[in-house]
């Protein structure tokens, strides 16, 4: 799974908007919309914000992996 299908996979999956998640994370709401369709990519800031806020490693966010608590060994 590529990293803008579990993005919108995980928002889902917490039930919050695009905006929300922008809001929480300091972010603009386009930049948030950019991402889930690939036009643009995250940095490294805004990958560990979002694996933290969803308590995911980065590699199940970008889709190296299939298990998300990869990061709680």
């Amino acid at each position: 799974m590529k990293f803008p299908d579990r993005l919108k996979q995980l928002r889902t999956q917490y039930n919050i908007s695009q905006k929300q998640l922008a809001q929480i994370l300091s972010m603009n709401i386009r930049s948030m919309s950019k991402y889930e369709t690939e036009y643009m990519e995250p940095t490294l800031s805004v990958l560990l914000a979002l694996a933290d806020y969803f308590d995911v490693s980065l590699d199940y966010l970008v889709g190296r992996t299939d298990n998300p608590n990869s990061h709680k060994n």
